[in-house]
């Protein structure tokens, strides 16, 4: 090959090439970005809009229906799933893969803003647009921990140490959480108000006004340019206190006269407690593209320094930090990595010292020139492209072990030095060539998996697509020119003596079974096939679950209360769970929320919004917590909560991949409430009644009790009296409302809220003893023209593409696969009497298998199968030489499902890379054995002979580097996170057997459809 030639006859160009290779190998490892796990930037998006105190059905006429009609009319909506509760519509918004992010967030942010001005009601308390991205993961979470110190105290610790921290310009979105903001509060006398004739109209204006800030612009004086500056923001409670309302017959008011003003601190949302003490959080994400080790040299000092400074009340603790995480995972698959390659050397014994050296040399240049790669293509260094290196590390030796052995050979047959180089190489070019080519191609419809899914498996393929190119580039050029420097001629024709008993050992392996089965090629090809079908059986038995559990030592525990149950009431109950958790000393931190989720610490897991019926334990174990014992904790725990008789306790591992609301998820669609809230029940007994089911969730199973304000609106006009000035009377009187800002003496905004005096918390007695202003300003009581009463109303709302939709979710127990469990509940749904326009769908996990493997992957397939046989008529020029590499696929099949039932895994999304993998490697191996058979026909051999030939020269390369892949990847099998070990177990399983029966199956396909071709 003209590249071989090149490089050997030009070697001192292709020894500085090497160099250069290995310089810059080594500094893209240790430059280029470490994280977790890989970024990805799916085209979702999460609004949410928070409007306190109002009704599910307030909510989806007054807030949903606008925000649904505006953004469905985007381009490229794949879907929009809404989910409305009190006070709070959450719109998870998903375009086609492709788009452009950026500008669709801007179009979002777009419509959002057009609409607050417009058909939103006004005193929305806030609308929030977020990307979903990974970078909103969490990677730091720091407790201030106080029995004592004041709210005031601790929130202003908490703002020195996120200011502190921000600085850092690789991190984002720094917050504290678990203290209520301070606010200027002005609790209003409503029968001052209506002594004085004071509209409350007039009250808030007043404030609006003052708290305007319009900058006065500029104006020049001679030579220079001068600003004029305003009256400004508010600057403390007694600028609002001193504020002017009312001026009449002489007689001026301030608010200090009809309202009590002060500093107090808002409701209280959020309470957070570490190992049972009070605390607030500090938190803050991680840019993209960014090491993460790197940037925990910068914030560690800060927070070392900080925690010095603290008050003696006040202590810190750095309960979760994922680069810890990160450098412990990578560490692993470090140490992994290094045990494959003390395992490759070892296998590599049989080829000689020095041929081992060269391809021991060929490793780590082809691993550098796929890290350039890599690197260059835009992605990090994390979990699954670590795995990719390892995976591909026992297959990039593949080229080099085929290259030198085919030299090695011509040297003991006699041939010169530069003859076995040259003519060695040649002879086998055209097959690494053929053999890399199809293994790329294998790999390749990986990289195109859709979804969420894809993008975040896709690091793994291009890792060993990167590297096996790189192999193939240095098989080609440097093995050869270090060939023709390092080896010699031989004087034992057999090699080693390694080498002589590995070349007997399967000389007499197949001695018995070759003549046999080439004697009745008919009758074991039946058997092959056979054993074909057993292996496509087994897979039923080894059951689906397309994204495992995740194996990282911690998880969530969710508390939910009786309906409308209060935050004191959520926290009493918290409390309890804290108990139970400290009895635990496997449990190193547990971190409470009550009123709302912890802050996001796991990529597929976005916190609850606030919710007082609400609250979430984020759960840490030791590092070095092994799966199992994880699992038998969350068993353990499971059966204790099990009759907690204050509220449903949920104890939650996390699951990789997309997020799921349960394993098994039925949605019913229909507009009447009380329709679905029939049908969901009996969903409920369904899932119920299946073995297996754990934690379901029907929300339509109870109603929920407001208080309704009805307003006699014929009285109201009567006397004068704006519906509207009703609304905002009671607004004021339950929630407050905001009417402007100050900025406290730390520079930060902070509200000024109007409201009617009160405790922490509102009751019904804000509803008493309220007024009205009617236009003519005379104040009416609210009781003259309303009445208070109770009424049922739904819990929550759901929306699926503007369709309103109920949902009966389940979570699957341990040792249970939801797939298997579908089975015996849809024939019981279809089963459903449904009126005309009610019907259900499954979600969970049967949607997200649809979304990772639907749309076009299976074109990507057929594409990839059509360039499969294309490369290989290129290498044989005949459908039969296809046929005959191509039989041997199934029956590597049947060891990568054996195996992985035996490890007790079930088929899964890696799994099912592994297949895929496994084709190319096994048509690799076979092609070797083909393409030997064909030239040594072409040389005049007959078809047995050649057969008999091929097979004892050809299936020596063939043994090694199958071997030399299964010890590169048996750290892997032998790794805990079952998010990798089922990618190795399925390829050592499938490589086991398809080598085996590769040396039996092959030639004997062979035989029987010879492929035909001009003699040279």
């Amino acid at each position: 090959m003209k590249i071989t030639n090149f490089s050997v006859k030009n070697y001192q160009f292709t020894l500085i090439l090497a160099l250069l290779v290995a310089v810059v190998g080594v500094l893209t490892l240790f430059t280029m970005p470490r994280s977790e796990d890989p970024a990805t930037h799916p085209p979702q998006y999460l609004i949410t809009v928070i409007y306190p105190g109002t009704s599910p059905k307030d909510m989806e006429e007054q807030v949903v229906k606008p925000i649904e009609n505006k953004i469905y009319g985007l381009d490229n909506i794949e879907k929009i799933l809404t989910t409305v509760e009190d006070g709070v519509a959450a719109f998870e918004v998903k375009f086609k893969y492709g788009v452009d992010i950026d500008n669709k967030y801007q179009e979002i942010s777009t419509e959002m803003n057009a609409l607050k001005s417009s058909e939103l009601p006004k005193d929305i308390y806030q609308i929030k647009t977020e990307k979903i991205s990974s970078s909103d993961v969490k990677i730091l979470q720091v407790a201030l921990v106080s029995e004592n110190a004041s709210d005031k105290k601790l929130r202003d610790e908490a703002d020195k140490l996120k200011t502190r921290i921000e600085k850092i310009t690789n991190l984002k979105e720094v917050k504290y959480h678990g203290i209520p903001e301070q606010e200027i509060r002005v609790d209003l006398n409503l029968e001052k108000l209506a002594q004085f004739r004071i509209p409350l109209n007039v009250v808030m204006g007043s404030l609006q006004s003052e708290a305007v800030d319009i900058p006065g612009g500029s104006i020049d004086m001679d030579t220079k340019v001068f600003n004029v500056k305003t009256s400004g923001k508010f600057k403390n409670a007694d600028d609002v206190a001193n504020t002017l309302v009312y001026n009449a017959n002489g007689k001026i008011i301030y608010m200090k006269d009809i309202a009590e003003v002060g500093y107090k601190s808002e409701v209280v949302n959020h309470i957070t407690r570490i190992n049972g003490h009070r605390c607030v959080l500090v938190t803050a994400g991680l840019k993209d593209n960014v090491n993460i080790s790197d940037i925990q040299k910068e914030y560690l000092p800060i927070i070392d320094a900080f925690s010095k400074d603290l008050p003696a009340n006040i202590k810190l603790v750095k309960n979760f930090d994922q680069a810890d995480m990160v450098a412990t995972r990578l560490g692993h698959l470090g140490f992994d990595f290094g045990l494959a390659i003390v395992l490759v050397v070892i296998t590599l014994i049989p080829l000689g010292g020095r041929a081992s050296l060269i391809v021991m040399i060929s490793i780590p240049l082809s691993l550098a020139l796929g890290l350039i790669a890599l690197n260059a293509l835009g992605y990090s260094l994390n979990q699954l492209s670590i795995v990719g290196l390892v995976v591909a590390l026992g297959l990039l030796v593949d080229d080099s072990i085929v290259v030198v052995e085919n030299i090695e050979r011509w040297l003991r047959e006699g041939h010169s030095k530069m003859d076995a180089v040259l003519k060695g190489t040649q002879q086998i070019g055209i097959a690494v060539v053929g053999t890399t080519a199809t293994l790329v191609i294998a790999f390749l419809p990986l990289t195109f998996l859709p979804d969420m899914a894809g993008e975040f498996l896709k690091s793994l393929p291009m890792a060993v697509i990167t590297s096996v190119l790189a192999s193939m580039i240095v098989a080609l050029t440097l093995v050869p020119f270090l060939g023709s420097r390092f080896l010699k001629t031989h004087d034992h024709a057999e090699g080693n003596i390694f080498l002589q008993y590995l070349q007997k050992f399967l000389t007499r392996a197949y001695s018995g079974i070759m003549p046999k089965a080439l004697k009745f090629p008919k009758t074991t090809i039946a058997i092959s096939v056979f054993l074909s079908l057993v292996a496509f059986g087994l897979f039923l038995v080894a059951g689906f679950k397309l994204f495992p559990t995740s194996e990282k030592p911690m998880f969530l525990v969710n508390i939910k209360m009786p309906l409308q149950a209060n935050i004191s009431e959520s926290d009493r109950v918290t409390k309890v769970v804290e108990t139970e958790l400290k009895k635990h000393k496997e449990i190193v931190y547990y971190t409470s929320n009550v009123g709302h989720g912890n802050p996001q610490i796991y990529y597929n897991v976005h916190p609850q919004d606030r919710k007082s019926d609400y609250a979430q334990i984020f759960v840490q174990l030791e590092d070095e917590t092994k799966p199992s014992d994880k699992t038998n904790l969350i068993k353990e725990l499971r059966n204790a909560f099990k009759t907690m008789p204050h509220a449903k306790i949920e104890v939650k591992d996390f699951e990789q991949g997309p997020p799921l609301e349960g394993n098994i998820v039925v949605r019913l669609f229909g507009e009447d409430q009380s329709v679905l809230r029939k049908l969901s029940s009996q969903v409920e007994n369904i899932l119920r009644d299946q073995e297996g089911t754990v934690y379901i969730n029907n929300e339509l199973n109870t109603y929920k009790t407001d208080v309704k304000v009805k307003i006699n609106k014929e009285k109201a006009r009567t006397l004068g009296v704006l519906t509207s000035e009703i609304d905002k009377v009671i607004r004021l009187a339950v929630a407050g409302l905001t009417v402007g800002n100050y900025i406290d003496d730390r520079g930060d905004a902070r509200n000024v809220t109007i409201t009617l005096p009160r405790d922490k918390f509102s009751n019904l007695d804000a509803l008493k003893n309220l007024y009205v202003n009617n236009i003519q300003g005379t104040p009416i009581a609210l009781n003259q023209i309303a009445t208070v009463s109770f009424e049922t109303a739904p819990t929550a709302i759901n929306h699926f593409n503007k369709s309103r939709f109920s949902k009966v979710s389940a979570m699957t127990k341990n040792g249970y696969l939801a797939n298997d469990m579908l089975v015996d509940i849809i024939p019981k749904l279809d089963k459903l009497e449904m009126p005309k326009g009610y019907y259900y769908k499954l979600s969970g996990e049967k949607e997200s298998e649809g979304d990772a493997l639907g749309g076009n992957f299976l074109s990507v397939i057929i594409l990839s199968t059509f360039l499969f046989i294309a490369v290989l008529l290129l290498q044989f020029k005949t459908f039969k030489g296809i046929i005959i590499v191509m039989s041997i696929i199934p029956l590597g099949i049947l060891g990568g499902v054996l195996f992985l039932i035996v490890s007790g895994n079930p088929m899964s999304l890696v799994s099912i890379i592994g297949f895929i993998g496994l084709s190319g490697i096994q048509v690799k191996n076979s092609l070797l054995l083909v393409d030997f058979t064909n030239q040594l026909r072409q040389d005049g051999k007959s078809i047995d002979e050649a057969i008999a030939i091929a097979g004892e020269t050809r299936f020596l390369p063939v043994v090694l580097t199958s071997v030399t892949a299964i010890c590169g990847l048996i750290p892997l099998a032998l790794n805990s996170n079952p998010q990798i070990s089922p990618l190795a177990i399925v390829l050592i399983g499938g490589l086991i057997s398809s080598t085996i029966l590769a040396r039996i199956v092959t030639p004997v396909m062979y035989k029987l459809i010879p492929p035909s071709f001009e003699k040279l």
